[in-house]
C-alpha cells in the first residue's frame, strides 16, 4: 500500500479515537504527523478535514435527536427551539474568533511543543475540576440556561490552542458550571456539528485551488480514505464513551493526557 494511504489510514484512526475523548484530537494528530516524518504544512487541510466525518458520525448516532429537533422546531416546540437556542449560542464565541485569531491559530498548529504543554496543562485541569465540581441531575441539553450554554461556548474557545481538546474544554466547562456529566458530554457532541462544520466548510475553501489542482502532497484520495476511517472508528467511539464516563470519571483520561504529554516532551527536547 502507497505510504501516503497508509498514513491517511493511520491518521483517520487516531482522529476517530480522540475526536470525543477530552485528549485532544488535533494536538494527537499534530504529534502523530510529526512522529511519522511528514511536514504538518502537507498534512494540515487533511487533518482539519477528516474530523468533520468523525462529528458526522455524532448525527448518526443521535439521528433521533435531530429529527426530534427539526419536527419540533417547525412545529414551534419549545424544548426543540431551546436547544436549537443553546447550540447556536455556545456556536457563536468560536465561530467569530476562529475567524479573527486564524492566522494566530494556524502558527500554533504548527508547534507540536504547544501540543506537549498544553495535553499535560490540560490534564491537570480535569483532575481538578473533576474534584471539585458538583454536578447536578441529568438534564437534557434544551433545559439548559441561555446563559450557560453560552458560557460554555467561550470555554470552547480555549481549545483553538492545539492540545487543549474541544470535547475537552466544554464538557470540563459544563462541569464547572455544576452539569452533570451525561449531560456535559452530549453538550459537547452537539455543539462538535456545527463548530467543525464551520472550521472544515472554511479550510476547504481556503485551500480549493490545492485541492482542485491536486498541487499538494496530501491529496483528495488521502483526505477521503482519512475520512471513512475517522467517521467509523468515531461511531464506535460514540456509542462506548457515555457509559464509560457515567461509570469511571473523566481522571483516566486526565493521567492519559499528562503521561503522553510528558512523553511528547522529552521527544520534543532530546529531537
Amino acid at each position: 500500500m502507497d505510504s501516503l494511504n497508509l498514513t491517511a489510514i493511520v491518521l483517520g484512526i487516531v482522529e476517530g479515537l480522540t475526536e470525543f475523548l477530552p485528549v485532544s484530537s488535533t494536538g494527537h494528530l499534530v504529534l502523530a504527523t510529526d512522529l511519522l516524518g511528514y511536514d504538518l504544512k502537507d498534512w494540515e487541510v487533511f487533518n482539519i478535514v477528516i474530523q468533520l466525518p468523525a462529528i458526522m458520525a455524532v448525527v448518526v448516532v443521535y439521528w433521533r435527536t435531530f429529527a426530534d429537533v427539526a419536527v419540533g422546531a417547525l412545529r414551534r416546540d419549545s424544548a426543540s427551539l431551546h436547544f436549537i437556542r443553546n447550540v447556536l449560542l455556545a456556536f457563536i464565541p468560536a465561530a467569530v474568533l476562529g475567524v479573527l485569531l486564524k492566522k494566530k491559530i494556524d502558527i500554533l498548529l504548527e508547534s507540536p511543543m504547544v501540543v506537549a504543554i498544553a495535553l499535560i496543562v490540560g490534564g491537570f485541569a480535569i483532575i481538578l475540576i473533576e474534584r471539585m465540581a458538583r454536578q447536578r441531575s441529568y438534564e437534557p441539553v434544551s433545559a439548559l440556561p441561555a446563559r450557560r450554554s453560552f458560557l460554555i461556548g467561550l470555554v470552547q474557545c480555549i481549545a483553538m490552542i492545539p492540545g487543549v481538546s474541544r470535547s475537552g474544554a466544554t464538557i470540563m466547562g459544563a462541569l464547572a458550571m455544576g452539569e452533570n456529566r451525561k449531560t456535559a458530554a452530549e453538550f459537547s457532541f452537539f455543539l462538535a456539528v456545527p463548530t467543525m462544520f464551520g472550521a472544515t466548510a472554511k479550510q476547504l475553501w481556503d485551500n480549493r485551488h490545492t485541492l482542485a489542482a491536486h498541487s499538494g502532497s496530501v491529496g483528495l484520495t488521502q483526505i477521503a480514505i482519512g475520512s471513512v476511517v475517522s467517521f467509523v472508528v468515531a461511531l464506535v467511539v460514540i456509542k462506548l464513551f457515555i457509559g464509560y464516563i457515567s461509570r469511571h470519571g473523566f481522571v483516566p483520561f486526565a493521567v492519559y493526557r499528562i503521561v503522553v504529554g510528558a512523553a511528547a516532551l522529552v521527544w520534543l527536547l532530546k529531537a
